[in-house]
């Protein structure tokens, strides 16, 4: 997809933030700090999208549209490059979803190594790949083997997404295919989540970094109201010696759910 849209880096533009609250938010940029979500960005055009610049020119992975835009070339004495972006769908992700519904901080961006627990058939593992880069790395752990096919042949062409297919509750397993990592993202929709998510913290996340997770209450307890599911959570990753910093709803992209760090 070819067009006039502009291509603004996310560290000049925000999502209102959302600080431990269950109302959902609608989405309204405006100018934040620098820094913010490194490697993400914001097409404007006739509607704002959420891109991340395609690691793999020409190539899509689920079917999303892409964005081909000239910029201007580093060396001035050469002509403009062009540069190609893929929309990042949150319904289809819910680190998207987290990112436009306020998330202040996703922890990845270039040149970081990422543990991502729940990478399905691999969606949302790609565009953490493009945001990491080339010198970045996305250690993408899949139970399914249905999905780990799909998630390997992705992996095929982003050469910085390590595909393992095994049960992440048994991070011994890996154990050898892994360095220790800046984030561990976790979207495992599992009752014992807050477990797993721990275990694989404490064989790879190094001192000082950070963990995301995403919390569908209805997969925890499904007879229990959802707030009451979010703070047991909590308490449970507190025991763990996580220290949450923020929370919020991913409504109305998954509902109801939450996204935490």
């Amino acid at each position: 997809m070819c067009g006039s849209m502009r291509i603004r880096c996310t560290s000049r533009w925000r999502t209102r933030r959302c600080w431990w609250t269950r109302r959902p938010r609608r989405w309204k940029g405006r100018t934040g700090r620098e820094g913010w979500h490194p490697g993400v960005f914001v097409a404007k055009g006739k509607e704002h999208l959420l891109v991340t610049r395609n690691l793999v020119p020409g190539e899509s992975v689920y079917g999303e549209k892409r964005i081909s835009i000239e910029q201007p070339n580093a060396d001035p004495s050469l002509p403009a490059e062009k540069v190609e972006y893929r929309v990042w769908n949150p319904f289809r992700s819910k680190l998207a979803a987290g990112i436009l519904g306020g998330l202040d901080d996703i922890h990845i961006g270039p040149g970081k190594k990422v543990l991502y627990l729940g990478a399905a058939s691999g969606t949302s593992v790609s565009h953490v790949a493009d945001v990491v880069g080339p010198e970045g790395t996305v250690y993408a752990v899949e139970f399914s083997h249905r999905s780990g096919r799909d998630l390997v042949n992705m992996a095929k062409k982003r050469t910085n997404v390590i595909p393992i297919v095994e049960d992440a509750r048994h991070p011994n397993k890996y154990r050898m295919l892994l360095s220790m990592v800046d984030v561990v993202f976790a979207d495992v929709a599992q009752p014992d989540q807050a477990r797993i998510v721990a275990l694989n913290a404490h064989h790879f996340l190094k001192n000082g970094g950070h963990a995301v997770i995403s919390i569908k209450a209805s997969c925890i307890d499904s007879t229990a109201p959802a707030e009451v599911v979010f703070a047991a959570e909590v308490k449970k990753l507190q025991a763990e010696s996580f220290k949450p910093r923020e929370q919020l709803t991913l409504e109305p992209y998954e509902s109801p759910s939450q996204v935490g760090d």
